[in-house]
């Protein structure tokens, strides 16, 4: 396993960047930063945004280097979330994503019944976890051995994939035309069967599968790319998020049934398509996120409101609560039990470090709401949520949660 510096430069160093710089530019120079958003790309006079560029294009590549680890953790015969053992998990991870949208839903209408309308729209900003960020905080206070590390991974997969749905279903960028959809359907139909599934079907049980290793050798990850172009394209006609165009595809490619983790160093001796395209893409994903950060994440201070605090108490207190409530239902109730070294305390503390949101929140925010005071004030609340890693810090020590070495 990696050192806690490693992990923070390899996975969230840049976004962190880009966070600063758009929170300082945005504070400097409000104005530039929105028209820098807003700008059309370079060459063009009225096409396509660089903030469409990043979120539309570019997150499409994070969306589908987040959804690999998903499905993975879903199909693999060892697989997270496969079974009995991925049970627990599964509940804890629902009730961190339902807790903090119901404390959202909960408090707009009981303390802010006049901006109900503007603000019923942000319900899903809370739903889902950081990654990386969540993953920096637990190694800090666990340390790297200790189990609860595995279960923040684990419900921030689960998270996002709930917030991959959440948009998908909730936030459409137009209104959908389910004719367009046959079009992503079946570029990830077309690629599983032309260069995965019948290869290995004429193969029979030979086991060098000559066919199959013939094409992946011949075509590697040509075929799969040009797939997702097409799919792409037919989730942005179709009216949804077009960041969500390349998720149908990653079925479609051949991978290992060995699943190690997120950032496990085991992750990078497969040699399997799947893993290969992640780790071809892990350099594109990184500066994607950096953009994403420098595109979204700027917000004036002056522009804290009644969204800030919504999404913050959400986070603050849903994930923690949520997640306590679903690893209870697991153990006692059901009685699936967890690993040694998962209790209610340690519960507690995954579930504030679990609500330093990031990326996936600030995504669904710039999908809830239109430009203007409502989304920088949310963009802002998500922000102030990466200060939960001080109370999971110091409450981690005072419950006695130990960390491995």
């Amino acid at each position: 396993m990696y050192r806690v510096w490693d992990v923070v430069t390899n996975s969230s160093a840049l976004v962190v960047a880009g966070a600063i710089l758009a929170l300082v530019w945005a504070q400097v120079d409000p104005a530039g930063y929105r028209a820098f958003a807003a700008a059309p790309l370079p060459g063009t006079e009225s096409g396509p945004t660089i903030r469409f560029l990043v979120n539309g294009v570019l997150m499409a590549l994070v969306f589908a280097f987040a959804f690999k680890e998903v499905w993975e953790a879903l199909v693999l015969q060892h697989g997270a979330f496969r079974g009995r053992r991925g049970a627990a998990p599964l509940l804890a991870a629902t009730g961190g994503v339902t807790a903090p949208v119901l404390v959202y839903v909960a408090l707009a209408a009981a303390l802010a019944p006049a901006q109900w309308d503007a603000l019923a729209a942000g319900w899903a900003v809370p739903a889902a976890t950081d990654i990386a960020i969540s993953y920096v905080v637990g190694r800090a206070i666990f340390g790297a051995g200790h189990p609860a590390l595995r279960l923040i991974l684990l419900l921030a997969l689960a998270d996002d994939a709930a917030g991959l749905a959440i948009l998908a279903l909730a936030y459409p960028a137009a209104p959908v035309d389910g004719g367009w959809l046959l079009l992503p359907l079946g570029a990830g139909l077309g690629a599983y069967l032309l260069f995965n599934r019948l290869p290995r079907r004429r193969d029979g049980d030979d086991p060098l599968q000559p066919r199959a290793t013939r094409i992946r050798m011949r075509f590697g990850l040509w075929p799969y790319a040009v797939a997702g172009a097409f799919s792409w394209y037919g989730v942005y006609k179709a009216g949804l998020n077009p960041a969500l165009g390349l998720l149908p595809i990653v079925p479609a490619i051949p991978h290992s049934d060995h699943a190690f983790g997120v950032f496990a160093e085991a992750e990078g001796r497969l040699a399997d398509l799947l893993n290969r395209a992640a780790h071809l893409v892990k350099l594109p994903v990184e500066i994607s996120l950096f953009l994403f950060a420098l595109v979204n994440a700027g917000a004036p201070l002056g522009a804290f409101g009644t969204a800030s605090w919504l999404v913050l108490a959400a986070l603050l207190l849903g994930k923690p609560l949520g997640i306590l409530a679903g690893g209870w239902l697991a153990a006692r109730p059901l009685g699936l039990g967890w690993p040694a070294g998962i209790g209610p305390r340690t519960l507690i503390v995954v579930g504030l470090a679990a609500a330093a949101g990031f990326t996936m929140p600030l995504f669904i925010a710039a999908s809830a709401f239109g430009p203007g005071p409502t989304l920088e004030a949310a963009r802002l609340g998500v922000l102030l949520s990466l200060c939960a890693a001080v109370p999971a810090f110091l409450l981690g020590r005072g419950l006695g949660v130990h960390g491995r070495r």
